[in-house]
């Protein structure tokens, strides 16, 4: 439209007065207008960016895709500035990349226990149940009497943090 009005000859604040009445709120701003009616009349032809020299090349080639998504299927706890600094592209980009391209999310890995079944949560109740009895009735020796026992040594065991323990996967992909 503004690009049809300058070549009438009209004034940058008559065509942004235009444009508010036809557009309301969703109207460029005055200096926008000003601007693209000088660049209208100084010969061009179109709203659109054009290519710059000095633009970066775009980063969402499948090349790239391709190449970060096998990154983090090789280590699915690689961090994003670590993807960044390998394909030399910027952290949006590979957030980008991995979010919108690969629909991708990053989830904690920590093991996290599945609901019981009805005749485990019984019998985990008649045992507390039981433990709670034997408290009840002396407990100065019930500490002394209660024996428990494992097969499993564990000589250390160093517990991850969430942070640690969050990996990348796919929608698709089955729970941790």
């Amino acid at each position: 439209m503004e690009k049809f009005v300058t070549k009438e000859g009209c004034k940058a604040t008559e065509i942004h007065n235009r444009m508010c009445i036809v557009m309301g709120e969703d109207a460029p701003s005055f200096s926008t207008v000003c601007r693209w009616s000088l660049q209208f009349k100084q010969g061009r032809k179109s709203l659109d960016d054009e290519p710059r020299s000095d633009r970066p090349s775009e980063v969402t080639q499948p090349e790239v895709i391709a190449a970060i998504e096998k990154g983090i299927l090789a280590d699915r706890r690689v961090k994003v500035s670590e993807l960044s600094l390998e394909f030399q592209i910027t952290v949006g980009s590979v957030e980008k990349i991995i979010h919108d391209h690969l629909g991708m999310c990053k989830v904690s890995a920590r093991w996290v226990p599945r609901n019981l079944s009805a005749q485990d949560r019984h019998q985990r109740t008649q045992s507390c149940t039981e433990l709670l009895d034997l408290y009840n009735a002396d407990e100065a020796r019930f500490l002394s009497c209660l024996v428990t026992g494992d097969e499993t040594w564990i000589h250390h065991w160093d517990r991850e943090t969430k942070l640690k323990s969050l990996q990348w996967k796919h929608p698709s992909s089955p729970p941790q």
